[in-house]
């Protein structure tokens, strides 16, 4: 089973994909043509760097085309729970808020679902405290605020 999305996160990817398939490949593309231009290619360093750069353009594009075509799409979250596509204000241990959002598309302020903090908010009320396990100790997180993102 692929991922949880929303709709809105879901497009957000396949926007991504299109530009990397379409612009992107063709920008690398060329600057390997040009570069071929320059000569011996044991030592031409802009064509090794195209060709490492191109690897790594197919490599993303293997994975987004994978997210995308196994994503299972879920409604937003709302206010109720937190949910795939809540924003969520939380108190750590020591009192701080922080809010996020979570999210399976990489964003500022957002957070995975499977990740340590975004398991243990996933299913969570208002009011609810949380243990998140996370690499480094375990912490507590108290859900202030839920949102839809």
């Amino acid at each position: 089973m692929g991922e949880h999305l929303t709709a809105e996160q879901h497009a957000k990817l396949t926007a991504e994909l299109a530009e990397l398939e379409g612009p992107k490949r063709a920008e690398i593309v060329q600057a390997i043509a040009v570069a071929r231009g320059y000569g011996d290619l044991s030592e031409n360093f802009e064509y090794h760097a195209a060709k490492n750069e191109q690897a790594l353009l197919e490599r993303r594009i293997t994975i987004l085309r994978s997210r995308i075509e196994t994503a299972v799409i879920v409604e937003a979250g709302g206010s109720e729970i937190v949910a795939v596509g809540s924003r969520v204000v939380f108190e750590d241990d020591d009192g701080e808020r922080m809010e996020v959002e979570i999210s399976g598309v990489t964003a500022e302020g957002a957070v995975s679902p499977s990740s340590p903090l975004g398991e243990a908010l996933l299913g969570a009320k208002v009011g609810e405290t949380v243990d998140v396990k996370a690499p480094r100790g375990s912490w507590k997180a108290t859900v202030v605020e839920i949102r839809a993102a």
